[in-house]
């Protein structure tokens, strides 16, 4: 019974130092930020700049805003007890506002990924160029 006491004391504790390491970004000052893994002088000072601006208001906010913090890093910072308005990064909730997020000039969605085709699809956009344009290659 003393070691389930002890086991309880113990896990109360580990969770309130936990809680006590939570650093909101739109209060945390520049040294509190360095001392984050993954971000230094240059992204504390993007993140400081854009906070003058406005407070940011979600992690979408932060990562739309913040050169630098994409889903990955505001993951990371979110797993190190960094909150937004007292919330934690979501990349689910993220990635869906992410997919339907819309280019600002034409209001249509944005493009997906301009990767290089490969394999036959490849071929056939070779195929079909004029046959000058694949002289003048050769």
């Amino acid at each position: 019974m003393l070691k389930k006491i002890a086991g309880l004391v113990l896990a109360l504790g580990f969770a309130s130092l936990t809680w006590a390491q939570q650093i909101d970004l739109n209060k945390a000052t520049e040294t509190e930020l360095d001392a984050l893994k993954g971000v230094g002088p240059v992204l504390t000072k993007e993140v400081m700049n854009e906070r003058k601006k406005a407070p940011f208001k979600d992690w979408n906010d932060v990562t739309s805003r913040v050169k630098g913090i994409g889903m990955q890093k505001a993951s990371s910072l979110s797993e190190q007890g960094v909150r937004v308005q007292g919330s934690a990064f979501d990349g689910k909730k993220a990635d869906k506002k992410m997919s339907k997020a819309q280019d600002k000039n034409t209001g249509k969605p944005a493009p997906a990924d301009k990767a290089m085709p490969s394999g036959k699809s490849a071929m056939k956009s070779a195929e079909a160029l004029p046959a000058k344009a694949t002289a003048a290659k050769n």
